[in-house]
């Protein structure tokens, strides 16, 4: 009876709102799994490097991370890794993997979080990871430190009309419920598809011309070879020239490359993308 007694014990809790469901997790958690970049990075930053045992293909940060066991993408899993390595838990999130995240939790401890529509969430997520995995201290002090960040920054007198595109495939843009619409706000920059009932969507590249943005900010596919030259060249074939964010030159690709840099929602997001936003608009808001 005591043995027993002493294994319910070290099991934790755990409810999660986006399944529905309760899950029963070990403490400590010694065998993670996390499919999610954002949450891969926050579980190094929160000390569980080495509890973490598999991730996904586009898990890069930090370069530690790419040392794990790589079990799949964002919708596909390798089962037989997964038998062998037999994780307590697995991180995905929501977003394109929302079906994934729901078909591999009937039979698995699976944790979603969500896509953040804010930088607000992005930290908000720190904390939930925290609190999931028991580094409840560690989990804050992050936040704080993301929060302190995101709290230097005072809104701007003019907001500067700005488009942002990521190529996922095809060229993708964002609505009103995305964390880079947030941070662009936040930079002190209006993205000209902000009032959009999306998180993301397809540009309808003859809007953009309309809109006349003020910046442009492009990031490429991650890993893929792509230059200054290629998006003059992108920007021509699609008779672009006359926009404003041309003709003034101030077309930006994205740094970091060739990790991917606004399509991470880590908490690097806001210690490195937002300050480089903030960077790219503050000349010409007058902030």
């Amino acid at each position: 009876m005591s043995n027993s007694l002493q294994y319910v014990t070290s099991l934790s809790r755990v409810f999660n709102e986006l399944l529905g469901k309760e899950i029963f997790v070990p403490e400590p958690l010694t065998r993670i799994v996390s499919l999610s970049p954002a949450t891969t990075e926050t579980l190094f930053m929160l000390g569980l490097g080495d509890s973490v045992v598999g991730v996904s293909a586009f898990c890069l940060r930090p370069p530690e991370a790419q040392n794990k066991r790589i079990l799949g993408t964002y919708n596909t899993i390798d089962l037989e890794g997964l038998s062998i390595l037999a994780p307590e838990i697995i991180f995905t999130t929501t977003g394109f993997q929302r079906e994934f995240a729901f078909n591999l939790s009937a039979r698995l401890n699976v944790y979603p979080t969500p896509l953040p529509t804010s930088v607000a969430e992005i930290i908000g997520c720190v904390v939930e990871i925290g609190l999931v995995t028991g580094r409840y201290d560690e989990a804050r002090h992050l936040a704080s430190k993301l929060t302190r960040v995101v709290g230097a920054y005072e809104l701007v007198e003019r907001l500067v009309r700005s488009y942002v595109e990521l190529d996922l495939g095809a060229p993708t843009s964002f609505g009103a419920y995305s964390y880079i619409t947030d941070a662009l706000f936040l930079a002190g920059g209006l993205n000209v598809f902000g009032h959009e009932p999306c998180s993301w969507l397809v540009p309808d590249l003859r809007k953009v011309i309309a809109e006349d943005p003020e910046v442009m900010i492009y990031e490429p596919k991650m890993l893929e070879p792509f230059d200054e030259e290629k998006l003059q060249a992108l920007l021509i074939g699609r008779g672009w020239t006359g926009m404003s964010a041309v003709r003034n030159k101030r077309t930006f690709l994205v740094p970091g490359r060739p990790l991917d840099f606004l399509a991470h929602h880590g908490p690097s997001f806001v210690t490195d993308a937002l300050p480089w936003l903030r960077k790219v608009v503050a000349g010409i808001s007058g902030s």
